[in-house]
């Protein structure tokens, strides 16, 4: 878990989810203190079914909510917004939540854990969405006892809950028939389902990288980091929220039945099979970033190759050039470049460095060091008729003769 960040906490700034930021904690605060950001108030939903009917209504205050819960069915409350702290305060009035448990859910950011108190459980988690394209986060509480469950929600506009609340509606399934044990486990099975599709963005996003990387060696780093960190703070999502539904499978609770922790166990296997699927991404990812290393390394080869090439072709030519620039007299000595007064020791010279590039070009074609792929200098062979100049290497079993039949 990330060191707290000691010092006063800005009233005025706006709490985010990201996932290097650290809890805001006044020095020596007592346990169970609030930090509000905001002053506006959330949106609150309500359900409240059994199994002959569901009503679902948006409530103006916390207190409309009291009718309900006196009543056979189960009631959840949602709570989309967390920073108006007359709300957070009546709330805690109404269901008696502990100041601990209060504190885990409206501070944030919350590693994913699991509390049981004396009336109710708490589950604090991470639920993650794709906003246009971009990866969102937000912290997700739940608290329930007998007949309710509370949801607290980070951001109001990240949701994956519309399936449990059409199953609500329409009486699928058995939640009607089950208590708020269940009701909980139903929201914590979308939570978690909700990275399968993010994850599956991810999957197509890191196939098409990998097909852009072989096909042109070209990609863009700064997106396969990105990928990168996306899948970090995935893994930092889902890491704990493993643990947690470990700690439930593993553990009694006295809030939730034998029946239903069946149902968190499978809820527990969703989870493993998301660890090990964005594990499989972030190896992905480091396969995708070393070969994109590895690209970038053989250009810089090729263009150290092509600069080597040319400047040994033109070593030749230098050296001829430099014999002929020397100042030597023919009038003293016949031995002193009797060709500096032939006719054609210009051309000749020039053929000379000519001949000498021509022959080196031939040399590293014949050893297949040029010109032997797909390059423009192998087609201009292939145009020549020239082909593939590879030298033939004799086996050391050539000479032996074939075995007797």
């Amino acid at each position: 878990m990330p060191s707290r960040r000691k010092g006063p906490v800005d009233d005025d700034a706006a709490p985010s989810s990201r996932s290097f930021e650290l809890p805001h904690e006044v020095v020596g605060a007592s346990p169970g203190t609030l930090h509000f950001h905001s002053h506006e108030p959330p949106e609150i939903v309500l359900f409240d079914f059994h199994e002959q009917r569901a009503e679902e209504k948006k409530l103006e205050h916390i207190d409309d909510c009291i009718p309900f819960l006196d009543s056979e069915s189960v009631t959840w409350i949602d709570v989309r917004g967390i920073g108006h702290e007359p709300t957070f305060r009546r709330l805690a009035e109404i269901f008696k939540i502990h100041p601990l448990a209060l504190e885990d859910l409206v501070n944030v950011p919350q590693r994913p854990k699991a509390e049981a108190y004396p009336n109710q459980q708490i589950f604090v988690c991470r639920m993650v969405s794709l906003h246009n394209g971009a990866l969102k986060t937000e912290q997700f509480g739940i608290l329930f006892g007998k007949g309710y469950v509370v949801t607290v929600q980070e951001e109001p506009e990240i949701d994956c809950l519309d399936p449990v609340r059409n199953r609500i509606r329409n009486g699928r399934g058995t939640i009607r028939t089950q208590g708020s044990d269940y009701l909980a486990h139903a929201i914590m099975d979308a939570v978690i389902d909700g990275f399968f599709p993010v994850l599956e963005h991810y999957g197509e996003t890191l196939e098409q990288l990998e097909l852009q990387l072989l096909r042109t060696q070209h990609a863009s780093s700064s997106h396969i980091f990105a990928v990168k960190r996306d899948l970090l703070e995935l893994r930092r999502a889902i890491w704990p929220q493993r643990d947690l539904l470990s700690q439930v499978v593993r553990d009694e609770s006295p809030h939730i039945a034998e029946e239903t922790r069946r149902y968190y166990r499978d809820t527990y296997d969703h989870a493993v099979q998301i660890m090990d699927m964005v594990e499989t991404f972030r190896e992905v990812t480091s396969s995708l970033t070393d070969l994109l290393m590895t690209g970038a390394s053989n250009r810089l080869n090729e263009v150290m190759k092509v600069l080597t090439i040319v400047s040994t072709i033109f070593l030749p030519m230098t050296f001829v050039a430099g014999v002929y620039g020397m100042n030597f007299d023919p009038d003293a000595s016949h031995l002193n470049m009797p060709e500096l007064r032939w006719a054609y020791g210009y051309p000749f010279s020039l053929g000379l460095m000519a001949g000498s590039a021509a022959l080196l070009l031939l040399f590293y074609r014949w050893r297949g060091w040029i010109g032997s792929g797909r390059d423009r200098l192998g087609r201009f062979f292939r145009a020549l008729g020239m082909g593939t100049m590879a030298p033939r290497r004799r086996s050391r079993d050539s000479s032996r003769p074939p075995p007797a039949s």
